[in-house]
């Protein structure tokens, strides 16, 4: 299988990590994407030209992270990333989605300053996104994800979440988060592919 992604991508790290936890590092190989040059064969593989996208043994394209993760977990065997009994399975499927928002709201941000001068910039879209972002976290610190049963699909996003926060907005979270740092320092304790997927 091919992976399509970029060092930076959180989506796409979220899927080096799901790899590495299931056993199926091997059998990716990990080609880099550059969604804006049309002349990529990303756009091919995937009409949106959007990574990570898995490319199958068979050419089938499969995109996004969440279908992937999906995707992994089956051909591991299932219920490892995304658990089979209902409960635990749509615990971790919110906590991705809230998880997987942070993301968006973030990339979101970057994209605005990278794409539009400092005073072509919205401010009110910028503070939206942000917005997001601070209401995410406040929960998540209120009660940061349990662990103990092991990583899913839920606590690999928070961690790539953080992770990126930590990337593009200079780890400022940690200064009013200490339970999600204590969370985010046990999770890279236990799971070396966090440290192994670092962006440089």
């Amino acid at each position: 299988m091919i992976l399509r992604s970029s060092k930076p991508s959180p989506f796409g790290r979220k899927v080096k990590i799901a790899a590495a936890l299931l056993g199926l590092s091997e059998k990716i190989e990990i080609v880099m994407a550059d969604t804006l040059d049309p002349s990529d064969s990303l756009r091919r593989q995937n009409p949106l030209g959007k990574i990570p996208t898995l490319i199958l043994d068979d050419g089938a394209a499969l995109f996004d992270s969440r279908v992937i993760l999906e995707y992994l977990d089956h051909l591991a065997g299932g219920g490892r990333l995304l658990p089979a009994e209902a409960g635990s399975r749509f615990a971790t499927l919110r906590l991705q989605a809230l998880a997987d928002g942070i993301m968006d709201a973030a990339l979101l941000q970057v994209l605005e300053a990278r794409f539009h001068a400092e005073g072509a910039r919205s401010q009110t879209f910028l503070d939206h996104q942000a917005g997001k972002v601070a209401r995410a976290l406040a929960e998540l610190e209120a009660a940061p994800p349990a662990r103990a049963g092991g990583e899913t699909a839920g606590t690999i996003a928070l961690a790539c979440a953080l992770g990126y926060l930590d990337l593009r907005f200079d780890g400022t979270w940690r200064h009013t988060h200490p339970r999600l740092v204590a969370w985010l320092d046990g999770f890279a304790a236990d799971v070396p592919a966090f440290a192994a997927t670092q962006p440089a």
